[in-house]
């Protein structure tokens, strides 16, 4: 049995539940481990995430980008929020949760990313896939930015691996909405070159910061575990993934 069908077997067995038509969507997105088995995992075509019916985010999204899909795309934006069909009134988000709320619906698997489909488009915009995040400076402005410089890697790199997600690290949290939707204090991005073997991490506070600052944000995967409690690329060799995860990039990659 490969690697990836080992991993989709423990899946099958360990997580509580798994919401979509099959876990054919979710192989090619965690090739290299899920960060947690939380329990319920929803799948779809563009990327996999484990979702939080506490606080009505999700605390990972995982998905894999390929250069030739990311050169051939021309699928215009959906913007077709939603609430998740795959999730129950009172443990998701609705769409009036952020109406007024002064937040952003933010992506976290960016829908730039699925141009190269119809459905992988219209699936970025459940809201299980977002998580509140200030608008003007962030969600439209320095985490934008790193959205499209990941996906110039990836076009540059041929492939990369990305997980994403909220953290909460005050000791009291905003919520909005009568959903009560948890509004983070920072996101990571964890992005993995497969073949390069080497990974650059970012950790951004839910603030308005100029773009020019993203450099600043560089963290090591270590760094972002700590904060999360997640574990990424669990499926690397163990030698491997210490010495990948224990490295801080020095600056943004070329």
């Amino acid at each position: 049995m490969s690697r990836t069908r080992w991993f989709i077997a423990l899946l099958l067995i360990f997580v509580g539940t798994v919401r979509a038509d099959s876990l054919d969507a979710c192989r090619e997105h965690l090739v290299y481990g899920a960060p947690s088995m939380s329990p319920v995992l929803l799948c779809r075509l563009g990327y996999a995430l484990s979702h939080n019916s506490t606080h009505k985010v999700p605390d990972w999204v995982a998905y894999h980008l390929v250069r030739d899909k990311i050169i051939s795309g021309n699928v215009p934006r959906s913007d077709d929020f939603r609430p998740d069909p795959d999730l129950e009134p009172g443990e998701r988000a609705e769409l009036k949760d952020y109406k007024g709320s002064g937040y952003d619906r933010g992506h976290m698997a960016p829908a730039g990313a699925f141009k190269w489909s119809e459905r992988a488009m219209s699936e970025s915009f459940l809201l299980s896939n977002m998580a509140p995040q200030v608008g003007a400076g962030f969600n439209r402005g320095i985490w934008k930015t790193l959205e499209a410089k990941v996906r110039e890697w990836a076009i540059e790199r041929g492939e990369l691996y990305v997980v994403t997600g909220p953290i909460y690290s005050a000791t009291s949290v905003q919520h909005i909405g009568s959903s009560n939707v948890t509004v983070p204090t920072h996101f990571y991005k964890v992005v993995f070159d497969p073949v390069r073997v080497e990974a650059i991490a970012f950790i951004l506070p839910n603030e308005k910061n100029p773009s020019s600052k993203l450099p600043t944000f560089i963290t090591s995967v270590d760094e972002v575990e700590n904060k999360t409690g997640l574990d990424f690329l669990s499926a690397l060799q163990d030698d491997v993934e210490n010495l990948v995860e224990a490295n801080t990039a020095p600056a943004m990659w070329q």
